[in-house]
């Protein structure tokens, strides 16, 4: 029975129109399957989820068409590859979806539909559990701290009483000048204390900085930092 799921329904790689019709309905629903899971675990603009949603049935009839062709299915890598360098760069869990609706594309295209179904469901399963375990996450103190300083104070050492008073860790990551060199911008990777008060670190910083700008935030991956 679990060979006949998992089995291909192209009879000697012949495309008749009922695998057809069975294929390409079987891409759909697995895209929406996909497209819905995405929403659960990440947030994507609407046309995004309509393109993992379509993108598997696109993929399933170019493989159906070039099936046995070695130099149509070269070309036709080439096109992805096209595409792929054509396109803005996307977040990791962007690129994921992205080969994983391809791969159920490729899948349904050979006929194994059971396959594409079953590696759809694990995979979407093992993401959502992933990111509802907050799996990889940096410690939940974590903070990335920008400070700007006049350029006569002396910036090492100025907030260190600070930093043992508020954080486990503090470590100076990055300075640059700014304002056409009237200003120092430090960048810190911090852990705040457990029950230990941002505001009042922040307050206590501004006080030493000429109260000049203070940010304090969450890493985020992936972002390219602001200039």
């Amino acid at each position: 029975m679990l060979q006949n799921i998992m089995g291909s329904i192209l009879e000697n790689g012949a495309i008749t129109g009922e695998a057809f019709f069975m294929a390409t309905a079987c891409s759909l629903l697995i895209g929406l399957f996909i497209g819905f899971m995405y929403t659960k675990t990440s947030h994507a603009s609407k046309s995004f989820i309509i393109t993992l949603a379509i993108l598997p049935a696109i993929v399933q009839l170019i493989i159906m068409l070039v099936n046995g062709n070695i130099g149509a299915g070269v070309a036709v890598a080439g096109a992805f590859g096209l595409v792929r360098f054509r396109s803005a760069a996307g977040s990791a869990q962007e690129i994921v979806s992205i080969f994983l609706v391809m791969a159920v594309g490729l899948a349904t295209g050979m006929g194994y539909l059971g396959i594409a179904a079953a590696f759809a469901v694990i995979i979407s399963l093992v993401n959502l559990f992933l990111q509802k375990v907050h799996f990889g996450e940096s410690s939940r103190g974590e903070r990335v701290l920008k400070i700007f300083i006049p350029e006569d104070l002396d910036f090492e050492g100025v907030f260190d009483d600070l930093f043992a008073k508020y954080t486990d860790r503090a470590e100076l990551v990055d300075v640059r000048t700014t304002d056409m060199g009237s200003l120092y911008r430090l960048q810190y990777n911090i852990n705040m204390r457990a029950n230990s008060s941002m505001k009042e670190m922040m307050d206590a910083m501004r006080e030493r900085n000429g109260n000049l700008e203070i940010s304090c935030g969450r890493p985020t991956a992936g972002k390219a930092e602001e200039l």
